[in-house]
């Protein structure tokens, strides 16, 4: 057995720790009072009010108060003493009620109004009326009062004289408070993208929130966003709408920030600085209630664009530390009272790394100078003042190699650029600054940049966050949205879930989205809008538009590129009679969100499987090739009238610019400066009358091709269609008639060809003869030339399809994916459970709880088991199809084990040599986030046919599993790897 299994990898704290997770924020338990106690995180919990078990309600009842009534809403009240944040939320509430209701409420803030029935907002310690009531013991706040953004709902009635009844939003800080409003305009129907995605509100004359008290606070302590890579989308549609990124623009992303229950943000850094832009942008955030960063890069609250404009000398702490420790002073010095996180260390010039080595004795120099500056400016114990040091790239060396700071600093750990999480804490450590992740939407670097549109999938989203909260890297979640608008749906999920994770267990995953597609549009279409979300991020995660070329899918085998067009056109369909069929009023918001994604990513990936088949075409002397060529172009053009429709026919312009980032043409990391068609060839057909035949598995063609021509074998388990194409390379059009066996069938059997015919091919099985048979199917066309196509059918006597149990092999491999296991072993706390649409082409399945200890495979150790039956013997390849996860302990991979039958478990590391290494581009970590999978093989040999036992061991967690391919003989190359074999699998668990 392996060796690593059985050294200590980490620091365990014994069986008691498993399954729970490290709270370092101090942060409790969403709460609502009366329902049952939390479950452990890897258990379904006992799910609380979330956005699909609103605390609002249409209708009227007992104890219930009238927000709105006949279309008359509450009277609003809040302290004009309250924070100005406060206060502006409250504007906000106001607005946006009189949107649902059609009729905005008064709003008093110097004294309670005379009215029935009262809204009361405020801040604990700045409410008069609020402390007056907790004084009285009229509202309950025990479970908010000294927590972190904590909010409490109370219906009270009779709460004082004049006052029958009233809903009181109290938070425990004044941004509690705001989130309190904010969640309770959310719950009205208010979208937070109503502004951002142009989500209309639709309008109820009555609103009644439900009796008692609920309470609600964050589990993470620090939620945010990074505005990166914003040129030339963001940049032209800010400078086109507020001449700038000044206070105007931010204005509209920090009360976006907020609406989403976020409270953090790094803000845009290409060439622009927010501090220096606008100075009244960062006093606006900290007035909102948004706490201000800066990136990994940009040390002490100094952009980095602005040591261009101001720094003198190297960039270099060895050679001119002065200058550059009066550059950062002048920062803190800047951010003055300013809520803010300050990002500490150092990066070399231009986000590059600082030195060729290691040099922590060089970085350790500078976190130390930093950290006197932070205490001599801000005359504060250092200690006291919130800092991160991001372990980004090459600085997470510094740290593997024992570089230490202060126990108050959070550790900001890194994603790989690709959502992969690179390394997490040790579990059960605890640092009074705790640890974070910065993660990624958006990425401009190697192998190539990804900007264009959303390509991310909530499923992975939650499955690497729920490794950092488990793991307790729960103090900062800063996630890269790029432009921001593309990524609406991911930055709604990254957000939510850091509100509260618990919520959202994995089971509950498919609900989120459907929940999120009623916000935006209704509960009409939302199941079918949700299926579109979950299909096209699941369809562009594949491979990122960026990447895509016309090599990216299989023309040859398993029918791959046409398969892969005929689902995003089949979307594309979808999607549109969905928005023939919602409400002008949902038009702007569903093109946006859905449609336009949808139908630019089916066009694009036309647009290359079009070139790449023009080139074969042509390659064959194809006449069909020209038509090809056109209809290339075609596409090309489409791809620039969609962008045309989204700058100035959706919402009257307002999102002009917004698609302009370059996507077509990329040929090495970054993008070129220009759209560039990809090249097409056009060929002089002959005249006169001449047939080629191609067939389905070849990218030879005959007459050309010496050998026989042979389709891929039939078998009477998978009941196999095949194809062959009979196509001109003329100009005139000619007859065909086609003879073989009777039991085959083509279809058609004869006709007539202009370019091109394509002629299925399958087989009765009722009157094909038992055993092994070639049948030769013979194509007669013109000039009395003919082309025999054979096709190898296999119908044995036994086992007989209705009898055999598990995935038959044919034409050399078994397929499975890996949720179509027939059974599912665990072990004590240990389960297997499927993430429901992660991957692409299914679904996949991984071990619970993801802090479990390494298992040693065997006997009755947790693991699937997939029963095959196999024809033939000899050694096989297992191809395990995994997420391509990183291994987060820092050792040298994450294993799992193989094996057939009761033979000994195969110990695997899932992890090539270079697949862990993305600071130096590696050409397997390359393949591995181009191709959005890692693909690991193990050999076995198998010594008799018949049916045997596949089980895929847990050794590591945090192995996420995709698909299982047996392969016998050599696989044929595909992107996606072969379709799932036929199977009769007897589920025992489920």
């Amino acid at each position: 057995m392996r060796q690593q299994v059985q050294k200590h990898r980490r620091l365990w704290l014994g069986a008691l720790l498993l399954g729970l997770v490290v709270v370092l924020s101090g942060c409790e338990p969403t709460e609502v009072v009366g329902e049952n106690a939390q479950d452990t995180p890897d258990t379904p919990p006992a799910f609380r009010a979330t956005a699909a078990a609103s605390y609002v309600s249409t209708e009227a009842g007992a104890g219930r108060f009238a927000l709105a009534a006949s279309g008359q809403p509450a009277a609003l009240y809040v302290s004009g003493d309250d924070d100005p944040g406060v206060l502006r939320a409250v504007n906000n509430l106001q607005t946006d009620l009189g949107r649902v209701v059609g009729n905005a409420p008064s709003l008093s803030t110097d004294a309670l109004p005379e009215a029935e029935t009262v809204v009361l907002i405020g801040t604990l310690g700045q409410s008069a009326v609020i402390d007056e009531w907790v004084a009285a013991g009229t509202l309950d706040v025990a479970d908010i009062e000294g927590e972190w953004e904590a909010f409490a709902f109370e219906v009270v009635d009779n709460p004082t004289p004049g006052i029958a009844q009233a809903l009181v939003i109290t938070g425990s800080d004044k941004r509690g408070t705001i989130f309190g409003v904010y969640d309770l305009i959310e719950r009205i129907g208010v979208s937070p993208w109503h502004w951002w995605a142009d989500v209309p509100v639709e309008t109820q004359a009555d609103l009644y929130v439900l009796p008692g008290l609920r309470t609600d606070q964050p589990a993470v302590k620090y939620r945010g966003i990074f505005l990166n890579d914003e040129n030339p989308a963001l940049y032209g549609w800010v400078h086109e709408n507020f001449d700038g990124f000044n206070q105007h623009f931010y204005e509209h992303v920090f009360e976006l920030i907020l609406r989403l229950k976020g409270n953090y943000l790094w803000p845009a850094m290409w060439g622009k600085a927010i501090y220096d832009d606008d100075p009244q942008s960062p006093i606006l955030a900290n007035e909102m209630g948004v706490v201000i960063g800066t990136s990994h890069h940009e040390p002490l609250m100094r952009a980095h664009v602005e040591w261009e404009r101001y720094g003198t000398g190297e960039w270099n702490y060895n050679t001119n530390p002065d200058t550059l420790e009066a550059f950062w002073r002048h920062g803190i010095e800047r951010m003055g009272d300013n809520e803010s996180l300050v990002t500490i260390g150092m990066r070399g010039d231009g986000d590059e790394a600082m030195t060729e080595g290691t040099a922590i004795g060089l970085l350790e120099s500078v976190v130390a100078a930093q950290r006197k500056i932070i205490g001599e400016v801000t005359g504060k114990d250092p200690a006291t003042v919130p800092q991160v040091w991001a372990l980004y790239k090459e600085v997470q060396d510094y740290y593997d190699q024992g570089m230490q700071v202060p126990d108050d600093v959070t550790l900001l750990f890194a994603d790989d650029n690709w959502g992969h999480i690179r390394r997490l804490p040790e579990l059960g450590s605890e640092r009074p600054g705790g640890y974070g992740v910065y993660y990624h939407f958006d990425y401009v670097g190697g192998p190539r940049n990804y900007k264009w549109l959303n390509v991310t999938q909530i499923e992975r989203v939650w499955e690497q966050m729920h490794l950092a909260r488990q793991y307790g890297a729960d103090r900062i979640w800063i996630v890269n949205v790029g432009d921001l608008k593309p990524m609406e749906f991911p930055i709604s999920f990254f957000l939510d879930y850091a509100w509260d994770p618990e919520a959202w267990p994995v089971e509950r995953l498919p609900e989120y989205t459907r929940d999120w597609a009623a916000q935006q549009f209704g509960e009409q279409y939302a199941d079918e809008i949700a299926h579109l979300l979950k299909q096209y991020t699941r369809f562009n995660s594949r491979r990122t538009p960026e990447l895509l070329d016309a090599s990216t899918y299989s023309l040859i085998h398993f029918r791959e590129a046409e398969t892969v067009v005929a689902e995003y056109n089949a979307l594309t369909a979808e999607a549109e009679r969905i928005n023939d069929a919602l409400p002008e009023a949902y038009r702007d918001a569903f093109f946006q969100l859905v449609l336009f994604p949808i139908q630019a990513c089916a066009n694009l990936n036309d647009l290359y499987v079009t070139v790449a088949k023009n080139r074969w075409y042509a390659a064959q002397g194809r006449a069909g090739a020209n038509d090809l060529a056109e209809q290339a172009h075609a596409l090309y053009a489409r791809d620039a009238e969609l962008t045309r429709q989204f700058h100035e026919d959706l919402a009257d312009g307002k999102w002009n610019h917004m698609m302009s980032q370059v996507h077509i043409g990329y040929t090495y990391w970054q993008q070129p400066p220009e759209q560039t068609m990809p090249e097409v060839q056009e060929i002089d057909v002959p005249a006169g009358a001449d047939m080629g035949v191609s067939i389905e598995g070849s990218a030879q063609w005959w007459l050309e091709a010496e050998e026989d021509a042979v389709l891929p074998g039939f078998d009477v388990y998978h009941q196999q269609t095949s194809y062959l194409d009979v196509f001109s390379r003329g100009q005139e059009t000619f007859d065909f008639t086609v003879s073989t066996e009777p039991w085959v069938i083509v279809t058609p059997s004869s006709g007539t060809v202009d370019v091109q015919q394509r002629l299925d091919v399958s087989i009765n099985w009722e009157a094909a003869p038992v055993g092994t048979q070639r049948a030769a199917i013979t194509v007669a066309g013109p000039n009395e030339t003919s082309v025999v196509v054979f096709a190898d059918v296999s119908n044995p006597e036994a086992p007989g399809r209705e009898d055999i149990v598990g995935f038959v092999e044919s034409n050399g491999y078994v397929s499975m994916e890996a949720v179509h296991y027939a059974n599912a072993v665990g072990q004590g706390a240990i389960t297997w459970k499927p993430i429901e649409g992660l991957g692409r082409t299914l679904s996949a399945i991984t071990a619970f709880p993801v802090t479990a200890e390494p298992q040693t495979p065997g006997g009755d150790s947790p693991h699937l088991e997939y029963p095959v039956y196999l024809t033939s013997t000899g050694e096989v390849t297992v191809h395990a199809y995994l997420s391509p996860s990183f291994d987060f302990w820092g050792t040298d991979g994450l294993y799992y084990a193989v094996s057939f039958d009761d033979a000994e478990p195969q110990v695997v590391n899932m992890h090539p040599e270079g697949s862990l290494s993305p600071d130096t581009y590696h050409p397997e970590w390359n393949q591995m986030v181009g191709r959005n999978i890692l693909q690991s093989t193990s050999t076995h040999v198998i010594d008799t046919p018949g049916a045997h036992v596949l089980k895929f061991w847990l050794v590591d967690p945090g192995v996420v599993l995709q698909k299982l391919v047996v392969a016998t003989d050599s696989l044929p190359p595909s992107y996606l790897g072969p379709p799932e074999s036929f199977n009769r699998t007897l589920t025992t668990n489920p």
